[in-house]
C-alpha cells in the first residue's frame, strides 16, 4: 500500500493509535496500533510506519516507550481492517 492509502484510512475513522488488523504480502497479519511519535510525519513521507503490537499494547500503555514499537514498510501491507 502506497502511504497516502495508510493515511487515508487511519485519519478517515480517527484509527491513529486505536488497534487495526494489519496484513502483508509475505508474513502473517498482526493486529496492532499505528503511533505518530516526534518522526511520524518524516516517517509518513518514506512509507514507513511505527506500530505497536498487541502483544506488547500494555507495555506500551504504561511507559509510551518507543522501544516497544516496531518500524513496517507500508509497501509490504495488503490491507488495513478494523
Amino acid at each position: 500500500m502506497n502511504s497516502e492509502a495508510i493515511e487515508k484510512f487511519l485519519e478517515t475513522g480517527k484509527r491513529l493509535e486505536k488497534t487495526v488488523s494489519i496484513h502483508f504480502k509475505t508474513r502473517k497479519t498482526i493486529k496492532g496500533v499505528f503511533i505518530g511519535g516526534k518522526d511520524y510525519a518524516d516517517m509518513k513521507k518514506k512509507n514507513f510506519w511505527r506500530i505497536v503490537p498487541d502483544t506488547r499494547l500494555g507495555e506500551w500503555n504504561e511507559s509510551s516507550d518507543i522501544a516497544v514499537s516496531r518500524i513496517f514498510n507500508g509497501a509490504e501491507f495488503t490491507r488495513l481492517s478494523e
